[in-house]
């Protein structure tokens, strides 16, 4: 579904990402992850069109080059951002901020009903809340706000930046089952970045872990996790050699 093929970044004359590689199959959850600045924000702003990549990277999209394309016909092919720090609008309804969400599809008014009844039933509690103010949402309501807005959007891969941030682990645990329950209930695609590297590894079928720029390790997220190096590296697991 989605291929990133020698992808570089550079931040005014600093190279962020040094020509990574990454494929996402359709059905799939796969995560990056790795320490701060290691550049997997950076990744997923480069596909979302956000950041200019170098001519010679290459982003594919259901088999069509997206690496020139503005970010908003990118938004229209399938791809969905939940950004870090969530970036819900504050001074919106929670009803609203959904609304947001499907401007692209404004003139679908039957289908952004349909999608608006799905989204209350994933999230109830959006729905007890639709008349308040985003500012007034808790951190986690923040959050599960941020993902049904995304959602609203019908992507085909909906992509997650650092969606843990700031949030107590029982909020997170419930997170991480929305997540899961998005990918195999509704089917869509999920590219997670994430630094609680458990809990990704553990929702994901893959992963990659990227460090200052270049991907240096890549398997399932059942063998990524078992790996004595980032259970030492991301896990803050004390590793003994017998």
């Amino acid at each position: 579904m989605l291929e990133l093929k020698n992808v570089f970044v550079s931040y005014a004359n600093i190279e962020v990402l040094h020509g990574i590689s990454i494929n996402v199959e359709e059905g799939e959850i796969v995560t990056i992850i790795g320490a701060n600045g290691a550049g997997k924000t950076t990744t997923l702003k480069a596909i979302t069109g956000i950041l200019n990549k170098k001519k010679d990277s290459e982003i594919i999209f259901e088999g069509s080059r997206i690496d020139g394309l503005a970010a908003q016909d990118i938004v229209k092919l399938g791809i969905s951002l939940v950004p870090e720090g969530r970036r819900i609008f504050p001074k919106l309804t929670v009803m609203e901020n959904l609304e947001m969400g499907a401007f692209l599809r404004s003139k679908d008014k039957a289908g952004i009903q349909k999608d608006l009844k799905k989204v209350f039933g994933i999230f109830p509690r959006l729905e007890e809340r639709q008349k308040q103010l985003g500012r007034t949402l808790s951190g986690g309501e923040q959050q599960m706000l941020a993902i049904a807005r995304a959602l609203m959007a019908r992507p085909k891969l909906l992509m997650l930046d650092e969606p843990s941030t700031g949030l107590a682990p029982l909020i997170v645990k419930d997170i991480f089952d929305i997540i899961k329950s998005v990918n195999k209930e509704e089917g869509t695609t999920v590219l997670l970045v994430e630094q609680n590297a458990k809990m990704a590894l553990s929702a994901a079928d893959r992963g990659y872990v990227l460090k200052n720029g270049d991907i240096t390790m890549a398997d399932t997220g059942k063998n990524l996790l078992a790996n004595e190096d980032v259970r030492k590296a991301y896990l803050g697991e004390k590793v003994y050699v017998k």
